[in-house]
């Protein structure tokens, strides 16, 4: 009998893919000065199409320029940078799976540097894990004019990368970026159309859904990354989601969601408690499953008209084929475990090995994301990573590289602006 992670998977728009693995978005940091690709981002997405998964999902892919992850990431807000996006586009293909970008915008999570003044929902300041090396400004609240220009811009950005040969398209709503704003009753405190109770909180994602379907078409695929929790006090709960999610019912606009969960503010996608997690932080810690939102999935499932993919904490192959076989899930999403291990999935989905690698747990958070980081910086040079990279020695050169990134970024802006 095959295994169950083998099985295709066929989406409400007709598109099917090939098995129920998913390279979930990760941070690169590795476009240029103008936001654009290159060609060490090919060079890394070349790398993970032959990794066997189905789907793999682009990094963060920015619709505004101004509101930035971080400075390596791709922006597409106007017809620049078009030839190298197809040519990132081709990389991702060229192993046979789909290829979908993650289309995001930070809102209040950017960098003072590069945003004295950024946009959100409402005047909520960012209070963020020190030591990260992270500056955020205070937010200005969107007016109704800003918020319809921000739903142009997904558009917009989902018309380009289906024009140059994404097979797909998914939207952060998740993880405290703009979207995940608009969703959660601690950072949108507005008092018109688009804040208040859950269904006008889910306006503004709901109006951004309807303006890139109408951008790509009924049969290109849409997904939708959610918070399962965002896990704080206040915040947008495990129950509103998924009455967020009977909400989307059969409208047509979503294929694949996928659900994770937490922020800056609270890295539940690390594995991390830092503070007070909210009703849905005390369900948590009664269950004991190898992935941290599987559970949560479940409700949020039965409510569902598309098909659910978990991301988050996965690394057995028996942990998947048991959240697949009680259908708390139909496709597993993994990430980090890419990094250290580009052909895992493969030797995975042909029984080799049955683990995927954690190297987090060698490290502290703010080591392992500057090791992760270095290791991408390797892949996109065409070399294998460096597990033997200390936690030290990945966290000093990675602040080295990433402030250079910067500053080249601001020079290149003050330049043009010139």
């Amino acid at each position: 009998m095959a295994h169950p992670l083998s099985q295709p998977l066929t989406l409400p728009c007709g598109v099917t893919l090939a098995n129920r693995l998913c390279k979930a978005a990760t941070s690169e940091g590795l476009a240029d000065a103008d936001n654009h690709a290159t060609p060490q981002l090919e060079t890394l997405y070349r790398r993970w199409a032959t990794s066997s998964v189905g789907l793999l999902f682009s990094g963060n892919i920015q619709v505004d320029p101004d509101h930035l992850e971080r400075p390596g990431n791709i922006v597409v807000h106007d017809d620049g940078g078009q030839e190298r996006l197809a040519g990132l586009a081709a990389a991702g293909r060229s192993g046979g799976a789909h290829f979908w970008a993650q289309l995001s915008h930070t809102g209040r999570q950017v960098d003072a540097a590069i945003n004295p003044a950024p946009l959100a929902p409402s005047v909520v300041e960012l209070d963020v894990l020190r030591g990260t090396g992270l500056r955020f400004a205070p937010p200005r609240a969107m007016t109704g004019e800003e918020i319809e220009r921000a739903i142009r811009q997904f558009a917009f950005a989902a018309g380009k990368v289906r024009e140059a040969g994404f097979t797909g398209v998914t939207l952060h709503a998740a993880h405290g970026y703009l979207i995940s704003q608009f969703l959660s009753p601690l950072t949108n405190r507005r008092e018109d159309a688009w804040g208040g109770g859950l269904e006008s909180r889910a306006r503004f994602l709901l109006a951004v859904l309807a303006a890139v379907r109408e951008a790509v078409g009924p049969g290109f695929p849409i997904g939708l990354k959610l918070n399962s929790s965002d896990f704080q006090r206040g915040g947008f709960t495990n129950a509103e989601c998924a009455a967020l999610v009977a909400m989307l019912g059969g409208k047509g606009l979503v294929d694949l969601l996928e659900l994770s969960g937490g922020s800056l503010e609270r890295p539940k996608m690390m594995g991390l408690s830092l503070g007070e997690d909210g009703e849905d932080g005390r369900r948590q810690s009664t269950m004991a499953r190898e992935a941290y939102f599987v559970n949560f999935a479940k409700d949020v499932r039965r409510a569902a008209a598309m098909p659910v993919m978990v991301v988050g904490g996965f690394r057995s192959a028996s942990a998947m084929a048991e959240a697949l076989e009680e259908e708390a899930l139909d496709m597993v999403g993994v990430g980090r475990p890419m990094i250290a291990d580009p052909d895992g999935p493969g030797r995975l989905l042909a029984g080799e090995i049955d683990h995927l690698p954690s190297f987090e747990k060698r490290f502290d958070i703010l080591q392992f994301m500057s090791w992760n980081n270095m290791q991408l910086e390797r892949l996109g040079q065409g070399l294998d990573p460096d597990l033997s990279l200390s936690g030290e020695a990945a966290t000093t050169a990675f602040a080295a590289l990433e402030a250079g990134n910067m500053t080249r970024l601001l020079e290149n802006r003050s330049r043009r602006a010139g």
